[in-house]
C-alpha cells in the first residue's frame, strides 16, 4: 500500500478513536485522560524529512484541539514530540539505520529496549508539556506528577495493546 494512504487511513482512525470514543471516557477521577493519538507521529517511517514531520505534528495536534476545544494545547505537545523524535531516534539506533527507508518504528525494526525507550520517553515528554501547560500553575506537585505518571500509563497501555493487536508488519534489518 501505497505509504501516504496508509498514514492517511491511520491519522483517520487514530483521530476517530482519539475524537469518538476516549474523549466520551469520562476521566477517571479528573486524574487520568487517556490519549492515544499522539502515537501516530511516534509511528511514522524514520525517512520523513524534519519540516514534514513538524507540519503533521503540527496539523495533528490541531485537528485534536478542535474536538478537545483546546486551543493550541495538543498543538504545542504534538510539535515537541515531532520536533524531538529525529534527535532521539538518532541516538536510540545505530548508524545503519538511516539507510531504512520508509520502514516505521516497531519493535521488530529497532529491538524491544530501544523501541520501548522511545515510546516510554516520547510518552512522558508529550504528557509532561501537554499537563504542564493546562496546569500552568504550580500549586501542587504531587498532583503534577500524579497525573503524568497516571495518563502515561494509560497512554502506553493504549499503544502496547494497539501494537499487539495490529502486529505492524516490518521488515527485519
Amino acid at each position: 500500500m501505497n505509504l501516504v494512504i496508509k498514514n492517511t487511513i491511520r491519522l483517520i482512525l487514530m483521530m476517530f478513536i482519539q475524537a469518538f470514543i476516549m474523549q466520551r471516557i469520562p476521566p477517571l477521577h479528573q486524574f487520568i485522560v487517556p490519549y492515544f493519538y499522539f502515537a501516530f507521529i511516534l509511528w511514522l517511517p524514520f525517512k520523513i524529512s524534519r519540516m514534514q514531520l513538524l507540519w503533521i505534528a503540527f496539523l495533528t495536534g490541531l485537528l485534536v484541539d478542535m474536538f478537545y476545544k483546546t486551543p493550541g494545547l495538543h498543538a504545542a505537545a504534538s510539535l515537541l514530540i515531532g520536533y524531538t523524535r529525529p534527535f532521539l531516534i538518532t541516538l536510540l539506533l545505530p548508524k545503519e539505520a538511516t539507510e531504512w527507508g520508509n520502514q516505521e518504528p516497531t519493535q521488530k525494526n529497532m529491538g524491544s529496549v530501544p523501541y520501548w525507550t522511545y515510546m516510554v520517553f516520547m510518552t512522558l515528554l508529550h504528557h509532561f508539556w501537554m499537563i504542564l501547560l493546562e496546569w500552568m500553575q504550580f500549586g501542587s506537585f504531587f498532583y503534577f506528577i500524579g497525573k503524568l505518571i497516571a495518563t502515561s500509563l494509560l497512554s502506553l497501555l493504549l499503544i502496547l495493546i494497539t501494537d499487539l493487536f495490529l502486529n505492524r508488519n516490518a521488515k527485519l534489518r
